[in-house]
């Protein structure tokens, strides 16, 4: 047997000892703790995570709930976080933010406190906001262009249709275009 010389022949790798293979809940721990460093994630993006790398379920329970345990997993956290940060980042609205705590595996009574956060005037000085920032590029568009751009930017971050079309009105009536013969489809 050859003894290794330091040079780029064959021989062992400059890494160092191989480390003993890890256990189940080694790997669980690992990846969990991997995931959390870069962001806070719900208990069921990680439990997904550790399914797709092949750890078994009882052991992912484990983890898990030790995880949650110590206060490394809070879901009720997670979705306040995630009211407020989007909310205030992006102007999502309640329907929006609710759909995407669902998709992160949120419990329905946990998102529903997490929105509790977010009153009814709040969301509407937001959209008012979000028109007030797309009025000035949609001037010189007809009327009824206008309303459909900047409600449908509204209704894509979740805003309710009565909401979303009564801010573009209010906001176009204030620079001064005509919107009498609306009426209330608008």
């Amino acid at each position: 047997m050859r003894e290794y010389d330091g040079g780029d022949g064959p021989g062992p790798s400059r890494a160092g000892p191989e480390l003993p293979p890890q256990s189940p809940e080694e790997q669980a721990r690992a990846i969990c703790l991997r995931l959390l460093t870069g962001s806070p994630r719900t208990r069921r993006q990680l439990a997904d995570a550790l399914h797709k790398r092949g750890i078994p379920e009882g052991v992912s329970e484990e983890v898990l709930s030790r995880f949650e345990e110590v206060g490394l997993i809070d879901d009720a956290a997670f979705a306040g976080a995630w009211v407020e940060s989007r909310h205030r980042g992006r102007g999502l609205a309640r329907r929006a933010l609710a759909r995407e705590l669902r998709t992160k595996g949120v419990d329905g009574g946990l998102v529903a406190e997490a929105l509790e956060s977010l009153d009814s005037e709040q969301e509407e000085e937001t959209a008012r906001e979000l028109v007030a920032r797309k009025l000035r590029g949609t001037r010189g568009l007809d009327r009824d262009k206008r309303i459909r751009r900047l409600a449908g930017m509204l209704a894509r971050k979740g805003y309710p249709e009565g909401m979303a079309l009564r801010v573009v009105r209010r906001a176009l009536e204030e620079e001064g275009e005509d919107t009498e013969d609306l009426g209330y489809g608008y």
